[in-house]
C-alpha cells in the first residue's frame, strides 16, 4: 500500500479522489468505485503500487500506435484495476479485479527503477502502461515515467481517456503518447455497457493534443451497438474537430467476458468506418483485428505507401525526418530514421 495521490481530506475521515472522472467521496474503510483505492483511516491508500499483473515487451502497433516510434518495441507494464465495468473487456481477468474481494491474482514486484532497467535491457525506445486503465495505478505509472524520461525513453498511456484534467496536468511532463479508447458517442452507452459517461473522454483527448501529446484514437466496432453510420459519422467528426490528423484505428470485436451473444464485426463493416472517416476529412483512419489490408498508412497528398505493415511487424519504411521520401510533405507523428 502506498499513499494515493490526487486526494483530498474531507470531515468524518471520508476523503475525496479526484484520480478519475468518477470523482469518489469513499467512506473509511471503503474502496473507491476502481476497487483499488482504499480509504483508511481518513488517508487514502493504493494497492497498486509495486504490482505488476504483466509485463512484456511489444510492438508499438500492438498498442495500437502507427504514427509515434513505428518499428520500435516498448515495455509494457500493466497493475490489476480499472475505472470501467466493460460488459465486453478483453482483459477482464486483470482489470476487473476488486482489491476488497476475496479474488486472487498473481502479482509480480517491480520497483519504478526495475521497470526501467528492464525497458533498457530489452532494447525498448519506450514504456507503455496498457493492458488495464494506467490512471488507476497512476502513482506507480508516475514514478516509473519520471525515471524513465531521464533515461531518454517515451512513455505511452494506453487508456480510455477517463481521468481528470488534474491527473493528466499531473503526467504531462512525462507523457509523450496516448491512445484513446473512444468507445461510444452516446451517453447511454457508456453508462450501460461501461458504468461511465462520454463527456469526460471527449475533454480528456482535447486536453492531451493541448499539452503537446501525441493522440491516437481507437474505437472497438461493436455490431448492433455503435455501428450506425450516424455514431460513426459523430465519433470521426469529434476527431476531426481536435485534429484531423490524429490517426483513428477502428477495430473488429470478438466476443467475450459478458457480452459473448455478439457475433465478431464483420469486414464491411470496418471498411465502412474508414470510408466515412477518410470521407469527412481524417487523414490517417486504420482497420485493426484484420490481416491482409488496413493496417498500411499512405501520404495523403501523393498517395505512396510510407509503411506497410504485417499485422504488428513493419515491412517497409518509407519516412525520413518526419516526411515522406517521395514528396517531402511532412508526416504528423514522430518517426525514427532508419
Amino acid at each position: 500500500m502506498r499513499e494515493a495521490f490526487l486526494y483530498e481530506k474531507l470531515n468524518g475521515k471520508l476523503v475525496h479522489c479526484y484520480l478519475c472522472a468518477h470523482e469518489c467521496t469513499i467512506k473509511e474503510n471503503k474502496f473507491g468505485f476502481c476497487g483499488v483505492r482504499e480509504n483508511s483511516g481518513g488517508i487514502l491508500y493504493t494497492y497498486a503500487y509495486g504490482n505488476a499483473v504483466a509485463v512484456n515487451v511489444d510492438p508499438i502497433e500492438k498498442k495500437p500506435l502507427y504514427h509515434f516510434l513505428p518499428g520500435s518495441k516498448s515495455f509494457s507494464i500493466a497493475a490489476a484495476g480499472c475505472n470501467f465495468k466493460c460488459v465486453f473487456c478483453q482483459n477482464w481477468e486483470i482489470s476487473q479485479k476488486q482489491f476488497g474481494s476475496s479474488s486472487s491474482l498473481k502479482e509480480d514486484e517491480y520497483s519504478p527503477q526495475e521497470l526501467v532497467d528492464e525497458a533498457l535491457s530489452n532494447g525498448c525506445g519506450s514504456l507503455s502502461y496498457t493492458y488495464t486503465e494506467p490512471t488507476i495505478f497512476f502513482e506507480y505509472a508516475y514514478d516509473t515515467a519520471k525515471l524513465a524520461k531521464a533515461c531518454n525513453l517515451r512513455n505511452i498511456f494506453v487508456t480510455n481517456g477517463y481521468m481528470t484534467k488534474d491527473c493528466l496536468k499531473e503526467i504531462s511532463p512525462y507523457l509523450d503518447a496516448a491512445n484513446v479508447d473512444l468507445k461510444f458517442f452516446k451517453e447511454a452507452s457508456y453508462k450501460k455497457f461501461c458504468s461511465a459517461s462520454l463527456a469526460p473522454v471527449l475533454n480528456s483527448i482535447k486536453l492531451m493534443k493541448d499539452l503537446g501529446i501525441w493522440v491516437e484514437v481507437t474505437t472497438l466496432i461493436i455490431p448492433g451497438v455503435n455501428d450506425s453510420e450516424d455514431e460513426l459519422s459523430d465519433i470521426a467528426h469529434f476527431i476531426l474537430s481536435v485534429d484531423k490528423n490524429i490517426p483513428w484505428h477502428v477495430l473488429r470485436f470478438h466476443p467475450d467476458y459478458k457480452f459473448n451473444s455478439c457475433p465478431p464485426t464483420p469486414e464491411v463493416t470496418l471498411k465502412k468506418a474508414q470510408a466515412i472517416g477518410t470521407g469527412i476529412g481524417l487523414k490517417f483512419v486504420y482497420a485493426g483485428n484484420v490481416f491482409g489490408w488496413g493496417n498500411d498508412t499512405f501520404c495523403p497528398v501523393c498517395q505512396k505507401l510510407l509503411i506497410k505493415r504485417d499485422a504488428f511487424r513493419v515491412l517497409e519504411y518509407n519516412i525520413k525526418e518526419e516526411c515522406c521520401i517521395f514528396c517531402h510533405n511532412n508526416i504528423p507523428g514522430v518517426f525514427l530514421n532508419y
